[in-house]
């Protein structure tokens, strides 16, 4: 026997529809969403099980979707999270409530009809809750820096974009406030949260560091000339798993750097990029390609970074940048996917290739 169970959760409670359509029972059922509730609700999960029934669960991808189903398996019950771009019934239902919501869920569920949701390694997850912390920071500075040079403006003082980045640079701009008698007390608080900021992100980065210490994943990724540490782990983070992805196609796409497409009969239309993805791996993906072109030293004799700049002049520096990216996302699906380092040699010209590949096979007999 089954027993099917949709979950509609909320913040504050979750509405439950019990379902067994070879028994013919069906029962609603709300739980708030506080340890009694949970309580209530693994109870009757427990007693369904141990009446003979199979017991499934399925709830659609949420914020507290992960604690659910950490809660709900720790009673041994499978829970199978609900990939909403996917499962369109919901969403574009005329008759939107909790309790008709749960029903659909527990419905398609008894029919095996659900698409099912990738929910990343707890290690992802604490990578990723990092990474946030540390972007919501910065991005504060940077609306901070930003008010500093506009109250600095107004006073006559010209500053570059950069003028602010150190410690050092941002008290001599006080100082130079002071000497000219000027509102120092109106950039003083700006200054000191900024430096107050700072020590926060360097506290995360530290803590990052620590938690991706002997990453194989990190490793790969940072043999990729001019990706640095907090590049490397938001990939690793977004990827969790790169078995998932079965082709860099899929890998592309998932990342949101695959185009648009439709086609019909004969005709096929390509737009822009679909972004659908974890924006901060296609940001990550960006900063890799920008990290390069930055390395031109390094980098300039590479296939990519020559088609990058013969690209640039007629399509532009950001189109350039994104198809460039979309083609580097295939090429780390290839070092992960191969654990594989970075290799100089495989970007360089074919004619270069082969006459480094001769010559290794060559050295040993000599």
């Amino acid at each position: 026997m089954q027993m099917s169970v949709g979950v509609d959760l909320h913040k504050g409670q979750f509405t439950v529809y019990w379902l067994s359509e070879e028994r013919g029972e069906s029962q609603f059922e709300r739980y708030a969403t506080d340890e009694s509730g949970y309580e209530r609700f693994e109870k009757r999960l427990r007693l369904h099980s141990e009446n003979g029934y199979v017991v499934r669960v399925a709830v659609e991808a949420t914020g507290s979707a992960r604690y659910f189903k950490n809660r709900v398996e720790r009673v041994g019950i499978d829970v199978l999270v609900i990939n909403t771009l996917k499962f369109k019934v919901i969403n574009e239902s005329v008759k939107k409530t909790d309790r008709h919501d749960a029903r659909t869920i527990a419905e398609f569920l008894e029919k095996d009809m659900l698409p099912e949701s990738w929910l990343c390694s707890e290690k992802s997850e604490e990578l990723r809750r990092i990474l946030k912390s540390r972007t919501t920071l910065v991005r504060t500075m940077v609306t901070l820096k930003n008010q500093v040079h506009g109250l600095l403006l107004g006073y006559g003082i010209e500053t570059k974009r950069g003028q602010l980045q150190s410690k050092k640079e941002r008290r001599r701009v006080l100082s130079v406030l002071e000497e000219q008698d000027l509102a120092g007390w109106a950039v003083e608080p700006l200054l000191d949260t900024i430096d107050a900021l700072n020590t926060e992100v360097k506290k995360l980065e530290k803590l990052l560091a620590e938690r991706v210490r002997g990453d194989r994943v990190v490793e790969l990724l940072m043999s990729i000339p001019g990706t640095g540490l907090i590049t490397a782990a938001t990939v690793r983070a977004y990827v969790d798993d790169i078995s998932r992805f079965r082709e860099y196609k899929q890998f592309s796409s998932y990342a949101g750097l695959a185009p648009w497409v439709q086609g019909s009969n004969d005709h096929y239309r390509y737009g822009h990029i679909t972004k659908r993805g974890p924006e901060p791996l296609r940001t990550a993906l960006v900063q890799m390609v920008l990290g390069m072109v930055r390395n031109q030293k390094r980098t300039g004799a590479y296939r990519l970074m020559q088609t990058y700049q013969a690209m640039k002049p007629h399509k532009g520096s950001g189109t350039t940048i994104i198809a460039t990216a979309r083609k580097l996302s295939k090429i780390v699906w290839h070092m992960l996917a191969n654990d594989e380092p970075f290799d100089p040699l495989e970007m360089s010209d074919p004619k270069i290739q082969k006459i480094a590949r001769e010559m290794k096979t060559a050295a040993p007999a000599a």
